[in-house]
């Protein structure tokens, strides 16, 4: 299962909202529900978010062996 955990802990480490993460980094709106719904995007939209704020896809998406049912 894709989580995108550590790129919430990011923004909340750099007190950068939910909402101005998805501006800066020019994300349409139902992209973003999906990364809020741990739903897969395509490389491109992480590769914009990389870019943005100079980090790597390690520092904002994680791969756990859960499916959405556990949690």
């Amino acid at each position: 299962m894709i989580s995108y955990r550590p790129l919430f802990r990011f923004c909340v480490e750099h007190d950068i909202s939910k909402a101005d993460c998805r501006k800066d980094c020019g994300i349409s709106p139902n992209t973003w529900t999906k990364i809020n719904q741990n739903k897969e995007v395509s490389l491109s939209v992480l590769t914009k978010i990389c870019q943005t704020y100079k980090i790597t896809y390690g520092d904002i998406v994680e791969y756990t062996h859960e499916t959405q049912e556990e949690n």
